[in-house]
């Protein structure tokens, strides 16, 4: 069963729940069949990493763990408020849109 998901790689987001809300970031990776998405610089866990060679450190090693698709909102790149998207076909393609009444700005 496939999800859809409302935001893409690339696209700069906020996270509008927990602990990291309020912070923004671009999307790196999104799992639509999880619902999830990896957010640069949020949601920042420590994993203890063993050294796979002799030149390779081990140690504490801070990475971006995935968030629910749910907790973040897309930012507008023309008005750059977060925003719902909304969907209008022009010239036969799809294209997602700014849902600010005074926007109305087209994603690519």
């Amino acid at each position: 069963m496939s999800k859809k998901v409302h935001v893409r790689t690339g696209d700069t987001v906020i996270v509008i729940n927990g602990k990291d809300r309020g912070r923004k970031g671009k999307v790196l990776q999104v799992s639509p069949s999880e619902g999830k998405v990896i957010v640069e610089k949020v949601n920042i866990a420590t994993k203890h990493v063993k050294p796979r060679t002799a030149q390779e450190p081990g140690g504490l090693v801070k990475a971006e763990a995935a968030l629910y698709a749910d907790k973040v909102q897309l930012v507008c790149p023309k008005c750059g408020r977060p925003t719902r998207v909304g969907h209008v076909i022009e010239n036969g393609k799809k294209l997602r849109v700014c849902k600010k009444p005074d926007c109305q700005a087209h994603f690519e």
